[in-house]
């Protein structure tokens, strides 16, 4: 690790829908990103020397990870409406 550190685990509810979100964001990881998969979870560290670096990546792929997770969806919706709670 370089300086900055971010895990993110997110639970895609079976393996293989969280294969497919996995597979979808791996083109957009850097050099200082890793992804993998543990059952229904998807699991990325992030490593970036700065702060400012590791917001940006983080934000960048928060919205990578919405687009990979409509990309799944087995109920056909297309929609980009999220709900924040």
């Amino acid at each position: 690790m370089t300086g900055r550190f971010a895990r993110i685990e997110t639970d895609h509810g079976d393996a293989e829908t969280a294969v497919a979100v996995a597979q979808a964001l791996a083109p957009d990881n850097t050099a200082e990103m890793e992804t993998s998969v543990d059952g229904s979870t998807v699991v990325t560290t992030i490593d970036r020397e700065s702060t400012g670096g590791l917001q940006s990546t983080l934000d960048d792929y928060v919205v990578n990870l919405q687009v990979a997770e409509q990309l799944t969806t087995t109920d056909g919706d297309t929609s980009t409406t999220t709900t924040n709670t």
